[in-house]
């Protein structure tokens, strides 16, 4: 295989596992009343609930106001749906990266925008909701965790792109940057 196609490979290979991520953080909010019972429960039976009992009571808590949302108010848990949908089309929309990454390097750095914006919304609406701090260090996570993936991505694209200027002898757009 030529250099190109390793590289093109590579690209892919980490945007499908970035896919899988998306879609599998968009299919786990969908469940969520029946998630927190089974992470109670999963929490108390292994003493994990003892060892951190502030986790323990953050997540009785978070538990109970599903419960009660459910019950009463199901139509408010209709916004984690859409949180799922929007998880779920923001994962379609790293397919054309996938089929075409030089084309479609914006929906990557998109991507990166939006896991950089993951940061204020946590440092600035958790205080608001009354999310502990330690909870919006771990929202907070996903962002530092999700940008990674996308910057190594960004950058073998910008080499992809590189070496595709190079075979036909056209000039570099731009730095690898």
């Amino acid at each position: 295989m030529n250099e190109r196609s390793v590289l093109l490979r590579r690209i892919r290979v980490w945007l499908a596992v970035f896919i899988v991520g998306l879609v599998l953080s968009g299919l786990t909010a969908f469940p969520l009343v029946h998630e927190l019972h089974w992470l109670e429960d999963l929490l108390g039976s292994t003493g994990t609930g003892d060892r951190f009992p502030a986790l323990m009571e953050w997540i009785e808590r978070v538990r109970a106001g599903l419960d009660a949302a459910d019950e009463k108010y199901a139509f408010v848990l209709y916004g984690t749906d859409w949180l799922a949908f929007a998880h779920l089309v923001i994962a379609v929309a790293f397919y054309g990266p996938y089929r075409d990454p030089v084309r479609n390097i914006w929906v990557v750095e998109f991507g990166m925008i939006a896991c950089a914006g993951i940061i204020p919304l946590a440092l600035i609406c958790g205080p608001i909701r009354g999310i502990p701090v330690w909870w919006s260090v771990i929202d907070m996570s996903f962002g530092v965790f999700g940008v990674i993936p996308l910057y190594v991505v960004r950058r073998m694209i910008k080499q992809l792109e590189a070496l595709t200027q190079q075979a036909t002898g056209q000039e570099p757009a731009a730095a690898l940057g």
